[in-house]
């Protein structure tokens, strides 16, 4: 329980003008070649290479970033929930990770677990609290890569009105254009533990895990 605390493929085809017979015609003598301007872009196939990643502003997809989370319950087994609709905000620069920025916003009211009985009373105090608290947040404080495609990010995570560092083991899984939006999209997935208790969230310790996995997949939009 605790809240807290991250993509793809498409082409474009050419169609059949230069194929008529109009322009197949020879220009008449004199006749100057028509300015040429600049090529757009070429349309980007999905590579898992981060440094062919377009660098720049992103926006996070609300339909495709979200966190799931596992904690023991009372030692008998693990459970898991999600926490939908985050939004968030990076700005990428491939060629430099360490100067990378994020920051991502949690609504707790957005918690999925299963069973409405329980998802009511992690909105009470003695869990989230999302009347008096409505959203946890993360805004990354540093990018360290440690491969080719992973990195750790170091942030500080708010919730319930407390402020705690969290680090986030972070991989890269390709970037492109998405074929059901055609939009440059990047995709990550990440990986962190956090412990409840550091946040005020005590209910039922040490009986109901302290330690809470978060494991966070994020599809990552390229801002137009």
């Amino acid at each position: 329980m605790r809240a807290t605390a991250l993509a793809l493929a498409g082409l474009f085809a050419l169609a059949s003008a230069l194929a008529s017979p109009a322009a197949a015609e020879e220009a008449p003598a004199g006749t100057k070649p028509a300015a040429t301007t600049p090529d757009a872009p070429a349309p980007a196939a999905p590579s898992k290479d981060p440094t062919q990643v377009r660098p720049g502003a992103y926006v996070l997809d609300p339909d495709h970033g979200k966190i799931t989370w596992s904690v023991s319950h009372l030692g008998y087994s693990t459970y898991y929930g999600q926490f939908t609709g985050l939004s968030g905000t990076l700005d990428l620069d491939p060629k430099a990770p360490e100067k990378s920025r994020l920051a991502v916003t949690v609504p707790l009211s957005g918690v999925l677990t299963g069973s409405a009985r329980l998802e009511r009373h992690l909105a009470t105090p003695d869990f989230f609290d999302t009347q008096k608290f409505p959203t946890a947040t993360f805004t990354a404080t540093g990018v360290e890569p440690t491969s080719p495609t992973t990195a750790r990010i170091t942030g500080d995570l708010t919730l319930r009105g407390t402020t705690r560092p969290v680090a986030i083991d972070a991989t890269f899984n390709q970037a492109g254009l998405s074929p059901v939006d055609k939009r440059y999209t990047v995709g990550f997935d990440g990986r962190a533990v956090v412990k409840r208790s550091e946040f005020g969230v005590n209910a039922f310790l040490p009986a109901l895990g302290d330690e809470v996995t978060l494991r966070i997949e994020g599809e990552f939009k390229k801002a137009e």
